[in-house]
């Protein structure tokens, strides 16, 4: 049986059952993100010129171990409940895995495999930019079903004044109390940076080689920032929160790398250079 959320009231978290085995929304919109992101980077890179089985053999292997450095990176800043727990370390499908976690990883992953095929390693990232924020847009919705990764409290009002469909809404009341939907925030913020990305990209003689990712670290970085100081659920190191800390460092990276490039303006190829020149 199927439980579609249709119904007023909170979503059931498991979507169906096969036996004795419950597929949970949470996996299949991951699932879903990852579809969606690979689509959109093998569309891009063929465009580009990369051969398709070695896009396969770099971004398969980078999204199976980002996927575990997201959910170590969950782990490790939750260790105390998870020494006290160990059987929940791979439970994956109650929630927890990382985006930041994901992302560094994932980006080590390719920067490795990239250099290994003597491809050029920023080009490849400038591919998988956009597809990787989509997919991070859609894996937001994961935790809307699992009702996690919330704000803080909120009247039903204020929700309805957002104009929010009603299924939104009743997802957001937790046990009595009605939450702000950061994953929705977030989830549109990386959404119109899709956009944004998608357009620079695609402008001719306008985004230096480097500077999609980068633009993906300061846009991504920002919105985070901003949206993480609203979650209930974030760990604390000094004075902000650890994703605020990584969202800092990633901004400032992101801005010192187009500074950086800039300044080689002349050097750098656009990122519309060279279009289907063939790289395997």
């Amino acid at each position: 049986m199927i439980n579609l959320p249709m119904i007023i009231g909170a979503i059931d978290p498991v979507a169906f059952e096969l036996g004795p085995i419950e597929i949970r929304w949470y996996a299949i919109i991951i699932v879903l993100g990852i579809i969606v992101a690979d689509f959109m980077i093998r569309r891009e890179g063929q465009r580009k010129g990369y051969d398709e089985d070695t896009l396969f053999d770099i971004l398969f292997p980078a999204i199976i171990i980002g996927g575990i450095g997201a959910r170590l990176y969950y782990v490790l800043f939750r260790l105390d409940y998870y020494l006290a727990n160990p059987g929940q370390i791979i439970a994956i499908w109650n929630g927890g895995m990382a985006i930041y976690g994901f992302v560094i990883v994932g980006f080590l992953t390719i920067y490795y495999l990239s250099r290994k095929r003597n491809l050029n390693s920023i080009e490849l990232f400038d591919v998988m930019a956009p597809g990787l924020l989509m997919a991070q847009s859609i894996g937001r919705w994961a935790n809307f079903m699992n009702q996690e990764a919330h704000g803080g409290p909120v009247s039903r009002s204020f929700l309805e004044n957002l104009m929010l469909p009603e299924f939104i809404i009743e997802q957001m009341n937790i046990q009595g109390t009605y939450y702000h939907p950061t994953f929705l925030y977030e989830s549109l913020w990386s959404l119109i940076g899709v956009i944004g990305l998608l357009f620079i990209r695609q402008k001719p003689k306008f985004a230096l080689e480097g500077e999609i990712i980068a633009g993906y670290a300061i846009w991504y970085g920002l919105g985070r920032m901003w949206i993480e100081g609203m979650r209930t659920d974030s760990l604390y190191f000094g004075p902000l929160r650890i994703s605020q800390w990584v969202s800092v460092i990633l901004v400032i990276l992101g801005v010192w790398f187009v500074l950086k490039r800039r300044k080689q303006e002349g050097l750098i190829p656009y990122y519309t250079d060279n279009r289907h020149q063939r790289r395997d």
